[in-house]
């Protein structure tokens, strides 16, 4: 199987502090990868240094062949990963199709000059766009709401709305941070449902997430953080019956 995000003695500090410290994984290619860990483990920084927004102290990073340690995050998202963040990002003023269409700026040519002349190809691609974002709304349910604010959807759907407008940057490889967090067991379900579409749909999913039940239903791998180092990586079964994993972060307690 092809291997589409490696990381292999991944570093990132801040100042005296360690976040990550010599961090492995990979992430296949049609999977549901997981990766779950205590509160500071380091499973935002390594979203992060992964999506280009910090950039690492050390070690190697490939995404869909390319060496991108080092990259800016549009040039990484050109190549095709698009990410979620674990605090809702979203531009409130503007509608729900308009932060849709926000996702799909990597496929844009026009720059400043072609937009203020608007030659007829701008209006062709702005046609584009917005109907490439209305597809993406369409797939999380939200298309009825394309005209509403951002602000006034209920909590669950800016969630939505967020996997949207990555979804319209047409991705191979999505980051979700904490997608299910605030979300109620009815709203998780429908989550769960749009992940495994959007595998069916060929975008590889890479999440971090703390609803056990979640990460343990829908991945095919998971690896655990703790202080910044990986202390154990396999399929959900392996990583419940790990001792080190029961200790660190499943409370002591084997998760059945």
């Amino acid at each position: 199987m092809t291997m589409l995000l490696e990381l292999e003695g991944v570093t990132k500090r801040f100042g005296g502090l360690t976040a990550l410290d010599g961090v492995a994984l990979d992430v296949r290619a049609g999977e549901v990868r997981g990766l779950i860990g205590p509160n500071g483990s380091g499973k935002s920084t390594l979203f992060h240094v992964a999506s280009g927004v910090h950039r690492a102290d050390g070690g190697r990073i490939v995404f869909a062949g390319e060496p991108i340690l080092g990259r800016s995050s549009d040039a990484i998202a050109r190549l095709g990963l698009a990410r979620t963040f674990q605090d809702i990002q979203l531009f409130y003023d503007m509608t729900v199709l308009e932060n849709a269409m926000v996702g799909c700026h990597r496929l844009s040519r026009a720059g400043a000059l072609a937009a203020m002349l608007r030659p007829p190809w701008v209006a062709a691609e702005e046609r584009m766009i917005r109907e490439r974002a209305r597809e993406a709304l369409a797939f999380v349910g939200l298309v009825d709401l394309a005209a509403e604010r951002a602000r006034s959807i209920p909590y669950g759907h800016q969630r939505l709305l967020e996997i949207a407008r990555a979804l319209a940057a047409e991705p191979r490889l999505m980051l979700l941070d904490e997608p299910a967090a605030g979300m109620n067991p009815t709203e998780t379900r429908a989550l769960m449902h749009h992940i495994a579409r959007l595998v069916d749909r060929g975008v590889t999913v890479f999440l971090v997430e703390h609803n056990m039940k979640m990460v343990m239903d829908i991945c095919q791998r998971i690896t655990v953080l703790n202080y910044g180092k990986v202390i154990a990586s396999g399929t959900p079964a392996e990583v419940q019956a790990d001792a080190g994993v029961v200790e660190a972060y499943l409370g002591g307690v084997a998760a059945g």
